[in-house]
């Protein structure tokens, strides 16, 4: 992957049950007429997932996690041009997606699963390693760090380094916004930005309406969080991450857009 400035990722949650647009793209026919918005409104990847990360949520089963995911991926990738990435924790998902033609592995649990290390490897993946204290069902249960970034740093650099030495082609760090954290944790990951990107990883931040954005915003669910999302998304811009991870991709990339003009020198 190669790029300039910052580039937006497109969220597909083929699911019934994500924690902002759970079962709105769970129809094939709707996921794709929301990829192609994506698409057309400037998404540089798209991260297709088939099981909620959201707070509380329950495991899926393997096998239906593929069938949610495959009919979208495969319409992508011979219909498209899309970059496509799998959002999943499973190497046997991943390795599914990525044999119909995924491009990217994107796992929230940050590889620690040595078998999806192999999977990414073996694919000539890309992979996204993300940082989450705990499990979804558990992870907002008071969270808390000694030292915030210190600690999320030195987990994300330490399973960069793995990844890489066992055939891994490239890496992007995600610090995780809403992964266990607390509103004061998520704000500081966001101030603290230049810290992981001194690292020499590409930095991804996905914030786009977590609930900590609408009790700060004081605004309710869904699309009403996208102003508050975009106002994030910028910060994080000029903080200097290298993707952001959002519902609303066109009004991240006029935003982006607007923001880079304003910052051309």
């Amino acid at each position: 992957m190669s790029w300039e400035g910052t580039a937006v990722m497109g969220i597909l949650n083929v699911t019934p049950d994500s924690f902002s647009d759970g079962g709105k793209h769970y129809a094939l026919d709707a996921a794709k007429k929301a990829a192609l918005e994506m698409l057309a409104a400037g998404a540089f990847v798209l991260d297709v997932g088939g099981e909620s990360t959201r707070p509380g949520a329950e495991p899926v089963p393997i096998e239906i996690e593929i069938e949610r995911v495959l009919p979208l991926i495969k319409f992508l990738t011979s219909e498209t041009l899309a970059l496509v990435s799998i959002d999943t924790s499973k190497p046997e998902v991943a390795q599914a997606a990525l044999q119909a033609g995924a491009h990217i592995v994107n796992d929230v649990t940050g590889l620690q699963n040595p078998d999806l290390i192999t999977v990414c490897a073996a694919a000539g993946a890309p992979t996204i390693i993300m940082h989450m204290q705990g499990e979804p069902r558990t992870m907002q249960q008071n969270p808390s760090y000694d030292d915030l970034i210190s600690e999320i740093k030195t987990f994300l650099v330490t399973q960069a380094e793995n990844a890489l030495a066992n055939g891994v082609p490239s890496v992007m760090i995600d610090p995780g916004f809403g992964f266990g954290k607390t509103i004061k944790h998520n704000l500081t990951l966001v101030r603290e930005l230049p810290q992981f990107t001194e690292t020499g990883y590409p930095v991804l931040l996905g914030g786009s309406r977590k609930s900590s954005l609408a009790k700060l915003a004081q605004t309710a669910v869904g699309d009403s969080r996208d102003p508050a999302s975009v106002a994030l998304h910028l910060y994080a811009a000029g903080r200097g991450a290298a993707m952001v991870r959002v519902h609303n991709v066109y009004a991240h990339v006029q935003a982006l857009r607007i923001w880079s003009a304003l910052h051309a020198q």
